[in-house]
């Protein structure tokens, strides 16, 4: 723990203590009193597939806190039981791949927003934070997934975000690595005044879909079931009239509907923004990923970087098509998961490891790390090393990927229900940008400006920290300039 530094993301701990002590093997408990919960910390593939797949414990309790304050009570990571099953389904439809397709004409016009943003810093050649634009990015784009609405981010700022990311920012700060955050009274007050911005908005949009509903109007077929909470909309209203528990229940499904929209705006901005500062750092370091990745995307849509949009819009299934982009991306999640899994355990259930030890749960925060599992020596040769190859082998090869050991958006019934969107946009992303633009870390030019604000983790100076999800440190500052071809 001396090791890391005190605004490094706490899931690097568990993989710190296996390094120490490889005896304890993947899954440990760990007594943090009194700085927090005594924990059982899951680093394997099995063990994780027991508690998430197999048997799906409860979220940890503790985990309203943290998403309460950004989404509301109703929230689907939060809720449990017939509760979340009913509204899980009801908002799976907006997030399905089939349904997703349509909306990359939208995603397409946000990223060329942001390619032009970005030659604007060539122009500069100024040191500038990465992160702050692939969060603005993110925003427009899940602004128009979840509502059909415009928050046009990356060109002004929009209140409802600038309250979420003010939410965010409010977030309590304490960690077992950083028991001594400040605790303020002003905390409640600056959640309540971001809340009512929020909801005022969101509010006024439902309303307008609820009266379009419920008045029976017909909406252009162009534009019809474009957004999530429309399609969401229709499912609900398609119930009633079977289902008598839930007639007049309008209320209900704008209450629910407003912690859901809340909920999607801020994890469908957040992760994914981190990973793409992630992937550009990667490629940054490892050049021959880089010149294979952007061959691939030669082959594909040609070297006019010009019509790399029209050519997906006009044919979308081209990002079917990007074999090594997409090890590329998952290697990215791999090395940098955005999140892991937190699970309330529960009296009488225990799970087992390999060798048969028995781990009982009750009284335990259990914790599947990800961070400490994409890492674990014996599920993952060289598992420091950025191999996007380890994606392309056959069954049987030693770098062929454990089932299960690759856990960035969960597994299980309680598994993110984004992770389509994510790996669509993450695409599109690198479609536009990853053939003209060089990104490089500038942490040196930023430390001279901010002295004594970093550290390392695993000698690396760009390292994951806790501010809603895992954020590069520093907000990854860089430098740009363009490719040469």
């Amino acid at each position: 723990m001396a090791k890391l530094p005190l605004d490094c993301h706490p899931h690097y701990l568990p993989g710190q203590v296996m390094r120490a002590m490889p005896e304890l093997g993947p899954i440990f408990y760990f007594d943090a009193w009194p700085m927090a919960d005594p924990m059982l910390f899951v680093a394997s593939a099995a063990g994780a597939y027991q508690i998430t797949q197999e048997y799906s414990l409860p979220k940890f309790r503790v985990m309203r806190d943290f998403i309460d304050p950004l989404a509301g009570e109703y929230n689907l990571v939060t809720m449990e039981g017939d509760m979340w099953k009913r509204w899980r389904s009801i908002f799976n439809p907006g997030f399905s791949s089939s349904h997703l397709m349509t909306l990359i004409p939208d995603i397409l016009e946000d990223t060329l927003t942001f390619c032009g943003i970005l030659r604007q810093h060539v122009q500069k050649d100024d040191m500038f934070s990465l992160e702050e634009l692939t969060i603005s990015l993110t925003v427009d784009v899940i602004g128009r997934v979840t509502l059909d609405t415009r928050f046009n981010q990356q060109r002004s700022k929009h209140d409802m975000m600038e309250a979420l990311r003010s939410q965010v920012r409010w977030l309590p700060a304490r960690t077992i690595l950083n028991p001594l955050s400040p605790v303020t009274v002003l905390r409640p007050l600056v959640y309540w005044y971001n809340t009512r911005r929020m909801n005022d908005f969101i509010s006024r949009e439902l309303d307008t879909r609820l009266a379009t509903h419920q008045n029976g109007h017909v909406v252009d077929k162009a534009k019809r079931s474009k957004s999530v909470i429309d399609l969401a909309l229709q499912r609900y209203m398609a119930e009633k009239p079977a289902d008598k528990a839930i007639k007049g229940m309008d209320a209900i499904f704008k209450t629910v509907a407003m912690c859901q929209i809340k909920l999607f705006v801020f994890a469908g901005h957040d992760t994914t923004a981190s990973t793409i500062c992630w992937l550009y750092h990667l490629l940054s370091k490892n050049p021959p990923a880089l010149s294979r990745l952007r061959a691939e995307h030669d082959s594909i849509f040609g070297t006019d970087l010009a019509q790399t949009a029209s050519l997906i819009a006009s044919n979308p299934h081209l990002l079917n098509q990007l074999p090594y982009t997409l090890a590329v991306i998952k290697e990215t999640l791999r090395l940098y998961p955005p999140a892991s899994s937190t699970r309330n355990g529960e009296p009488g259930f225990s799970f087992t490891d390999p060798s048969g030890r028995h781990f009982p749960t009750h009284g335990f925060l259990v914790w599947s790390v990800h961070q400490a599992t994409h890492r674990e020596p014996s599920q993952w040769p060289q598992p420091d090393t950025f191999l996007p190859e380890r994606w392309l082998v056959a069954p049987g090869d030693p770098l062929y990927p454990i089932k299960g050991a690759w856990r960035p958006f969960e597994f299980g019934p309680r598994n993110c229900i984004g992770q389509e969107l994510a790996l669509l946009e993450v695409r599109i992303v690198l479609a536009l940008t990853v053939r003209e633009f060089d990104v490089r870390a500038a942490y040196e030019e930023w430390d001279r400006l901010n002295p004594g604000k970093g550290g390392r983790v695993n000698g690396e100076r760009a390292y994951q920290v806790l501010m809603g999800s895992a954020h590069p440190q520093g907000g990854f500052p860089c430098r740009i300039k363009m490719a040469e071809r």
